[in-house]
């Protein structure tokens, strides 16, 4: 039996609450605040976005979470899933969460996979881990679950090595590995990093089919704000190891108020762009997190800051929506982005059509 099956748990109640979670790492340079202060919460059978750069701590967040860090990790704040705390477990005490409660994809199912084991060993090995299958059970459910992660001719497939499956089937394996001991959340982390366009769809059709059919949560971690749009039901910004914003997926593309945000929509490309056209891309480079800039991490690199924003750090706050929250002394839609923003389109900086939105 494992812990979280000796405490009530209800539909109603978040699947996963985090409250300033901080993950911070010891280097030769400083101490790097790679997660430094996130809240969120998660419901049952819903899907959140976790979108940012590298660098951003999207994939820290997702691994500290799990508890998949090393021991040198600092991480405090709290991670209470189904009302159990995860901070303080340690990796024998989160055993009894993985594969049962919760899996993750990895971004490279080349180097996930154990190369020197066959594809249907290694979705096995979980079951008979966790469930107590036998052998043979345990191959007949591999069997199933390459079925049901839409893989043709299963039985012969569950014979296989890695490297003799396609990159997209190879992700498919890890897909059922981390569905086999049917988890409550499902971490995906750059799930389709590598792939062909049409093998991302796939794949992130895949992941929602098997989300709807088991009633499971999903945390879905990219760069990507074009990938959560159609897959997501809420969406976390990160910037620096913080939430810039976060809000429902259709609320925060129509009414997205951190210009962070606004920069990650504009730099996806267009297919009614004319050929050769240029990207608008986000100047310089993301902050260090030895030591992040005052105020504002994003001030450096955002074309709309003023004074106040490299001396103050400002605050997640909500619009009139209570789960949009974001973080902006100078919010899109404001007077002074509106006056800056016609500043940057007279000299050229930013181009009409898109100061105008008809990107989205």
């Amino acid at each position: 039996m494992t812990p979280l099956q000796t405490e009530h748990r209800s539909d109603v109640d978040p699947l996963l609450q985090l409250d300033d979670v901080r993950t911070h790492f010891k280097t030769e340079r400083g101490r790097v605040r790679a997660v430094d202060g996130v809240s969120l919460t998660l419901r049952r059978g819903r899907a959140l976005g976790i979108v940012g750069e590298s660098g951003s701590g999207k994939t820290v967040l997702s691994r500290t979470i799990m508890g998949l860090l090393p021991s040198t990790a600092e991480v405090t704040g709290s991670i209470r899933y189904s009302g159990t705390e995860l901070i303080g477990r340690g990796r024998g005490g989160m055993r009894g969460f993985w594969g049962r409660e919760m899996s993750m994809v990895f971004q490279n199912p080349m180097v996930s996979l154990n190369p020197v084991m066959k594809v249907g060993e290694q979705i096995a090995e979980p079951l008979r881990l966790h469930l107590g299958m036998s052998r043979s059970d345990a191959k007949a459910t591999a069997t199933r679950l390459l079925t049901d992660v839409r893989i043709p001719e299963p039985e012969r497939r569950i014979d296989q090595y890695p490297h003799e499956l396609s990159g997209g089937m190879r992700q498919r394996v890890m897909i059922a590995i981390a569905l086999a001991c049917g988890p409550s959340l499902l971490f995906a982390d750059e799930p389709t990093t590598a792939l062909d366009v049409t093998v991302q769809a796939q794949i992130l059709e895949l992941i929602a089919e098997q989300r709807r059919d088991r009633n499971m949560s999903v945390v879905l971690v990219t760069h990507d704000l074009g990938v959560v749009a159609g897959h997501t039901d809420d969406i976390a910004v990160m910037y620096g190891g913080k939430l810039v914003e976060t809000a429902p997926t259709t609320l925060l593309f129509s009414e997205m108020r951190m210009p962070y945000t606004m920069s990650l929509l504009r730099s996806i490309p267009r297919l009614d762009d004319p050929s050769h056209t240029r990207l608008p891309v986000i100047a310089g480079r993301p902050p260090d997190l030895v030591a992040p800039p005052s105020g504002c991490r994003f001030a450096p690199r955002c074309a709309y800051a003023r004074e106040r924003c490299h001396q103050e750090e400002p605050p997640l706050v909500p619009t009139s929506h209570p789960d949009h929250l974001y973080a902006c002394w100078y919010p899109v839609g404001s007077d002074e982005f509106n006056e800056r923003e016609a500043d940057l389109v007279r000299s050229g900086a930013v181009p009409v059509a898109i100061a105008r939105g008809e990107q989205k």
